[in-house]
């Protein structure tokens, strides 16, 4: 018997799914029809690259705040895109910190865009880790890659003893990689497929919390593997980088949850279902982006639509449409033959009865509309475009 089985019967390997309640299975139902909305609605190449831009520095910085760095979320997406934060010396370790998670996950994007081997064994995990605190000043008995020799928990949380870290570790990894989590094992077909890769993300970081078997980096440890099993399943990459955000945005919830767990009796179904609800809503908070996106695409169609004619006037007209401010923000009449390059040189010649033929040509086409403050684009029109559905309150 080993000391671990004794000092922490919680880490037991085993998970029931058919204890798991129906609000679980729900849960994981909405969670994948989001997933598939996600992966599967086009978007422009710069608005694409933007939202995975903003969803890999949410993630990153999810996971980095949460262990205590203070950079913001708008300074760590300025680390994603390249830039020099320019930070005094008593906070590059901040900077690098965000670095070696951003290396960790382009390096498991990597693995997974070129078809390399993912599978989950205590060596990949040790690695995650090394990454996680290369570079960074640790305790002098911390190894980083190595698990740890010593004692360590979390606020009142003990870590499983250490001489059990390695056979834990080892332990996790085979049981993670059996039957139990496959899609067509034992009386599972793949239509479960979602649900058990999304358990078993979730499982994986809580059994590396709950182990505990590095001296540092643990909870970054866990996120990266909760990471690479959710892309490696197929999941979209902004959807993939969810649960890290959710816990951090969350972290008193999180610590409160992770406690729970190792409490009598030992039900995992409190942290799954936490962690769940986090991961929809970060989901429904994704599509609400893209479908605002998908909105002004469909608002441009709809212009283009109406300017078949190329006359030097209907150009002019289409452009100052498009150009108006996707947010709706009114823009005083003064102001709009600058709102783009392309406006500038249009009326460059032209006086003020031109815009005033202009604007009357768009007002009585609907496109545009007067508001307090100025002109701006209607686009509420094409709300017309959506399947009639009655209000919820009705």
């Amino acid at each position: 018997m080993r000391t671990y089985e004794e000092s922490h019967p919680w880490i037991n390997f085993r998970l029931d799914v058919r204890r798991l309640p129906w609000q679980i299975w729900l849960m994981l139902g909405e969670a994948e029809s989001k997933c598939q909305h996600v992966a599967g609605v086009p978007l422009k190449p710069g608005v694409a690259m933007r939202l995975n831009q903003i969803y890999l520095s949410k993630g990153i910085h999810g996971t980095t705040s949460i262990e205590g760095n203070t950079l913001s979320e708008d300074e760590v997406l300025a680390l994603v895109q390249g830039a020099d934060l320019g930070l005094p010396k008593s906070r590059e370790y901040q900077a690098r910190e965000v670095e070696n998670i951003l290396a960790a996950y382009n390096s498991i994007q990597e693995d997974v865009v070129k078809g390399r081997p993912l599978e989950l064994t205590p060596e990949r995990i040790k690695h995650f880790n090394l990454m996680v605190l290369d570079g960074l000043e640790t305790e002098d008995w911390v190894v980083p890659g190595e698990c740890r020799t010593r004692s360590v928990g979390v606020l009142n949380y003990r870590g499983a003893p250490a001489e059990d870290c390695e056979h834990l570790l080892d332990q996790m990894c085979i049981w993670l990689g059996s039957k139990e989590f496959h899609a067509d094992g034992e009386e599972r077909d793949e239509r479960l497929r979602f649900t058990m890769v999304t358990l078993k993300a979730i499982l994986a970081h809580l059994y590396i919390a709950w182990i505990h078997p590095f001296g540092d980096g643990n909870g970054r440890t866990a996120r990266l593997i909760e990471f690479q099993l959710l892309v490696q399943a197929g999941l979209p990459m902004p959807a993939a980088h969810l649960l890290s955000d959710h816990y951090n945005l969350t972290r008193d919830r999180y610590y409160l949850e992770l406690q729970k767990t190792s409490r009598k009796p030992y039900d995992l179904t409190d942290f799954i279902g936490y962690a769940l609800q986090g991961f929809i809503d970060g989901l429904r908070d994704q599509l609400g982006h893209i479908r605002e996106q998908q909105m002004q695409v469909t608002w441009e169609n709809y212009v283009h639509d109406q300017f078949h004619e190329t006359t030097p006037s209907r150009t002019r007209q289409k452009h100052l449409v498009l150009d108006l401010p996707e947010d709706g923000t009114p823009v005083p009449r003064s102001k709009l033959t600058n709102l783009s390059p392309r406006l500038a040189v249009a009326y460059n010649d032209k006086g003020s009865k031109t815009l005033t033929r202009d604007l009357n040509a768009l007002l009585g086409r609907n496109l545009v509309r007067r508001a307090k403050g100025g002109i701006v684009a209607n686009r509420e029109i094409i709300r017309a475009f959506l399947p009639l559905a009655a209000e919820q309150n009705q």
